[in-house]
């Protein structure tokens, strides 16, 4: 514990003297402290400059003459081997041994793989447009680690452009704070948890949630809002290009209180013709990951596809139902078909060893149910993000 405390200190000395620098992802976090801690006390870390190891989330280097591990998980920094003892111990956070500058988003496409919360830890911003509006707008997102759980804490503003030409916007753009908590170790539920008005489905690396259903139904009001009962019949799609639900190009629009949010492909994230496999562009309310479009299919890079097919006929015809041919406009239109696509159920599936969800260019277009449990602060009744439903339909 005392050659603990003396890495600490050492660090915490001496980090007044480390210039400001932005970092990327937690890679450069880790590079910057390891290669500090090592200038600043080369006789408790030693040999310098060892290779940077990834091991089950961590960051880590090995120093072989003290017999030390040095790690980096998220903001946090931990030690373990050696003196320190056979327990990991905690040595403090990135962000209160070493300067860092936010990381400035605007406009980036995503690129990285990496599949735990923890490595996406950093503060991030982006400036971007309210395009019919003409009004710019300051996007922030901040992702911590705090024990088991990934904490992100944003303002709903996109990292993108938005309320372009398409759009019909029920409500202008707010910035709306929301904090959502994911598992650091997703782990799978007895049971799967289908997707709900009560509960946002998912957020994003740029800060932005995803809210999947819409609160209107046939035979309900004008059809438009009012549709809570999550049982009741013939929902309509805010994806079906036959609804009208003002979106803009990215999927998007406003909740009542101006909340941003996505109904699907959040285009503007990832590479929409890639020629490699998609990134992780989010986590969903249970902790797995969210990725992009396409995998590498033994060399050939391609979409997946969904598991959920259109219904074949006419619709019921009763005084509570719309008739006519299942067409998409209903998310009653569609039924799951296991095997028929490369997704299960919830619209995701293991690959490499790991489970995660993926968005599809058709229903149900990023998750229909949850593998694991979703943590609470995912409740539209915790604040986030106002009434269930998403909104109404223009």
């Amino acid at each position: 514990m005392q050659l603990l405390q003396r890495i600490s200190v050492c660090l915490t000395l001496a980090c007044s003297s480390l210039s400001s620098v932005t970092l990327a992802d937690t890679l450069d976090n880790a590079q910057a402290v390891f290669d500090f801690a090592e200038a600043a006390y080369p006789d408790l870390l030693s040999p310098t400059a060892p290779v940077i190891q990834e091991i089950q989330g961590f960051y880590v280097r090995h120093y072989t003459d003290t017999g030390i591990y040095l790690g980096v998980q998220g903001d946090n920094v931990y030690a373990i081997g050696g003196a320190v003892g056979p327990d990991l111990v905690s040595v403090g956070k990135i962000s209160s041994l070493i300067s860092v500058d936010e990381t400035d988003i605007s406009n980036l496409l995503l690129t990285n793989r990496r599949e735990e919360c923890s490595f996406y830890a950093e503060n991030r911003f982006s400036n971007v447009s309210d395009i019919k509006r003409n009004i710019q707008f300051t996007g922030t997102l901040d992702i911590t680690v705090e024990g088991s759980e990934c904490v992100l804490l944003s303002n709903s503003i996109p990292n993108h452009n938005f309320n372009d030409t398409t759009a019909a916007f029920a409500t202008n753009v707010s910035e709306v704070s929301a904090e959502f908590r994911i598992p650091t170790e997703p782990a799978f539920a007895s049971t799967t948890t289908a997707i709900s008005l009560a509960t946002d489905n998912a957020v994003f690396l740029n800060g932005v949630k995803l809210d999947l259903l819409a609160a209107g139904c046939f035979g309900v009001g004008d059809g438009n809002i009012g549709c809570n009962d999550i049982n009741q019949a013939w929902r309509y799609d805010p994806m079906s290009p036959l609804t009208m639900f003002g979106t803009d190009a990215n999927n998007a629009h406003t909740q009542p209180d101006g909340t941003y949010h996505y109904h699907g492909n959040p285009k503007a994230l990832f590479d929409q013709n890639a020629m490699s496999e998609s990134p992780v562009i989010g986590f969903a309310a249970d902790g797995f990951p969210i990725f992009g479009s396409y995998i590498d299919d033994d060399g050939q890079v391609r979409a997946v596809s969904s598991s959920f097919q259109l219904l074949s006929g006419s619709r019921p015809s009763g005084a509570d139902d719309p008739g006519g041919s299942y067409d998409g406009t209903f998310v009653d239109d569609y039924e799951y078909v296991a095997g028929s696509g490369d997704l299960d159920e919830c619209n995701g599936m293991m690959r490499n060893g790991s489970y995660g969800y993926y968005v599809t260019d058709a229903y149900p277009w990023v998750l229909a149910c949850f593998k694991g449990t979703p943590d609470s602060s995912f409740d539209k009744s915790g604040g986030n993000g106002g009434p269930p439903g998403g909104g109404p339909p223009i």
